[in-house]
């Protein structure tokens, strides 16, 4: 049944990317709407089954993987101060905005504050995508997007761990959460100048086929795991990978073998998997909680990393086009929403309606990017 199910998404998401380029979008959207067409909201055709998670997991972690190959990490380190800029911009007004709409729905006070965090939230798996199809991927605005999404990723799960422990009854240590973050970073430091670039030089001389190859592999899956185990998502762990060997002289060979690898087969999977979430059951009655907070979401985000970014100096097309990357809210909310709902901090009569608002702001990422900023001739 699994193969079928292969078969069929390569085959719909191929059609459907192709289809929304035609239309003069990026290819990402019709990936994603294909998704909740083939899925349980409408044909259900495709089910989330564990292989499918298997695959979904690999290809976000590959995609993020060829963003850090692709990062020029001194137009990042040059952006820093921009990226804490669009990161707390980007957090504040969700939380502000996130809390005053829970209130007004009469939702607690936990509740409204955990909601509120779970929109300050972003992924920008989806707007690295949408960036590299339209070439804004290597810029400052793109350096700037991941590096914002990095700050974003660590400052909300330990605002979120605070919440869960304060609201929740969940016992968790702060100092340690934030004692594990820092070690990542002070490791990755480590690893990229000392151990990775001896690493693929020794693994080159194994006498088997493709050992840069698998070397790239073993190090983006490697520190993924670590990243995970420290309490840090695995995309950025991911994404650093690709940084540290970006600065080696395998860069170009890892990143030429690793695209088809991604694309061919397991990023349709993460961009399915986005769709499957959806389910229209029992909605009609909070139609107008979905689209208050939908405006929500994506006014926050734009507005709040807009306005970050405008403080760091960008123009108005730029801060816009920063604004709208940081909107999709993706596979990281989709997660910290499960983790809400299992401590008692998002309603279960709410869960589907923020799982739509989720998908929304993920689905409207994508045309916002190709609408402020267009199709980049010079990468």
């Amino acid at each position: 049944m699994f193969i079928l199910q292969i078969m069929l998404v390569l085959f719909a998401t191929k059609l459907a990317g192709h289809l929304a380029a035609r239309l003069g979008q990026p290819s990402v959207l019709g990936k994603i709407i294909v998704g909740i067409i083939l899925g349980p909201a409408l044909l259900g055709w495709v089910h989330d089954t564990e292989l499918l998670t298997v695959f979904s997991q690999i290809g976000v972690l590959l995609l993020m993987f060829l963003a850090g190959l692709e990062t020029d990490l001194q137009e990042m380190n040059r952006n820093k101060k921009a990226a804490i800029y669009v990161a707390l911009g980007g957090i504040l007004l969700p939380i502000i905005l996130g809390y005053a709409g829970s209130q007004y729905y009469g939702l607690s006070v936990g509740e409204s504050i955990f909601i509120g965090l779970l929109l300050s939230a972003t992924s920008v798996s989806i707007s690295v995508q949408a960036l590299r199809e339209l070439g804004w991927l290597n810029s400052k605005e793109g350096s700037t997007l991941l590096g914002a999404a990095v700050l974003d990723d660590i400052v909300v799960v330990i605002l979120i761990a605070i919440a869960m422990s304060f609201f929740a009854g969940s016992d968790t240590n702060i100092g340690l959460l934030i004692g594990k973050k820092v070690l990542f970073f002070a490791i990755l430091i480590v690893l990229a100048k000392w151990f990775i670039p001896h690493f693929i030089r020794i693994f080159k001389k194994f006498r088997v086929t493709e050992s840069i190859l698998s070397a790239g592999l073993i190090i983006c899956f490697g520190l993924s795991y670590f990243a995970e185990f420290l309490g840090i998502a695995g995309i950025i762990g991911a994404f650093f990978a690709g940084i540290a060997i970006a600065q080696t002289e395998y860069k170009e060979e890892i990143e030429h073998k690793v695209e088809p690898i991604a694309y061919g087969i397991f990023v349709p999977f993460f961009f399915v998997s986005i769709g499957l979430a959806v389910s229209f059951d029992g909605i009609g009655e909070q139609i107008g909680f979905i689209i208050v907070f939908s405006i929500i979401a994506v006014v926050s985000k734009f507005v709040g990393s807009g306005l970050g970014a405008k403080l760091a100096g960008f123009n108005t097309k730029s801060s816009m086009g920063v604004g709208a990357g940081m909107v999709s809210r993706g596979e990281v909310a989709l997660i910290l929403a499960a983790m809400g709902l299992e401590g008692g901090l998002l309603p279960g009569n709410y869960y589907t309606s923020i799982i739509i608002v989720i998908i929304v702001t993920t689905i409207v990422t994508p045309p916002l990017l190709k609408a402020i900023f267009g199709k980049r001739i010079a990468v």
